[in-house]
């Protein structure tokens, strides 16, 4: 059998990306594919979780929409990055089969239940779906190989000079998730702003003859308008969420720290910031495989590779 995953995530270019990369071939079991409000609110990033599935024509794997809001907070949304639709850019299907009449928790608490064996998540937006599964279902601990995550950094955030967006819009969840004692891999910043997206790589992307690379292409050209804001310092579009897939395909493009990482919560200035120790300062256990370092031509080659695999 494949790795069994359930990707919960808040579509968002990179996260639709990230999907498509998932369902590229035969590595993986998709069991679910859940949804968080983030990069837009939580009625979109469903229906588009559901357009881009229909792209795929993956009707087969079960959809269910999360937490309308934070654990405790206001939602914040990423518009200004997104676009109005959270997938502005290319032209989607319209949804071809509908999400399941139960919430992102139920629908992950039964896949775990169903499972022979322990299931991969792996989150890439805010974790409130997550933290409320780990809270609400203690007994399914054990049925949890590992949560590969996309959020946090290291060194400095991208919606305040402390915190990454996914970790900021819900440090509570976050915090949680970290003190849950499952294995984390953390795909932060440190790493996915190395993981950029370039303009001769969309290039390449278009060139492949399949309606999914044409979709990427049109989702990156859109994606990167953002990042071509100076203050940012890139050439290219950082591909966030699709990392997590990339290090369970093949983790020896990354370089990677045993941490142990905390979420800041009541900070005054730094609320939602990944406080990672990786020199072993505060004493407290490792809890997370943190990324650091990513081979960024060998990253962009095995995108190429899965898109044209579509191909076929």
């Amino acid at each position: 059998m494949t790795r069994p995953i359930i990707l919960d995530c808040d579509p968002g270019h990179d996260d639709a990306i990230a999907l498509i990369l998932a369902l590229s071939g035969d590595a993986f079991t998709p069991l679910a594919v859940t949804t968080s409000a983030g990069n837009q609110t939580p009625e979109k990033t469903l229906n588009n979780a559901l357009r881009i599935l229909t792209l795929l024509g993956r009707s087969d794997i079960p959809v269910a929409g999360g937490a309308l809001t934070p654990l405790a907070r206001d939602l914040i949304i990423a518009d200004n990055v997104h676009g109005e639709t959270g997938l502005d850019g290319p032209i989607l299907p319209d949804p071809s089969f509908p999400p399941l009449d139960m919430t992102a928790v139920e629908l992950m608490a039964l896949k775990l239940r169903e499972s022979e064996v322990p299931v991969t998540l792996v989150p890439t937006g805010p974790l409130t779906n997550i933290a409320l599964l780990l809270a609400g279902h203690p007994e399914l601990h054990h049925k949890i190989e590992r949560i590969v995550l996309m959020g946090g950094a290291a060194g400095v955030g991208n919606w305040t000079p402390a915190a990454e967006f996914n970790i900021f819009v819900d440090p509570e969840a976050a915090d949680i998730v970290f003190r849950a004692g499952i294995p984390i891999t953390m795909c932060g910043l440190d790493v996915t702003h190395q993981a950029q997206v370039m303009d001769e790589d969309i290039a390449r992307i278009r060139a492949i003859d399949n309606p999914i690379a044409q979709c990427v292409a049109d989702l990156l050209d859109f994606f990167i308008i953002y990042h071509r804001d100076p203050k940012w310092g890139f050439t290219g579009a950082p591909l966030h969420d699709p990392c997590t897939i990339a290090w369970l395909l093949k983790p020896e493009l990354f370089t990677a720290h045993e941490c142990w990482v905390g979420i800041e919560t009541k900070g005054e200035h730094t609320q939602g910031m990944t406080v990672v120790d990786r020199y072993g300062l505060t004493g407290n256990k490792t809890n997370a495989s943190v990324l650091f370092d990513i081979n960024r031509a060998g990253f962009i080659d095995l995108l190429v590779e899965r898109l044209e695999s579509y191909s076929h």
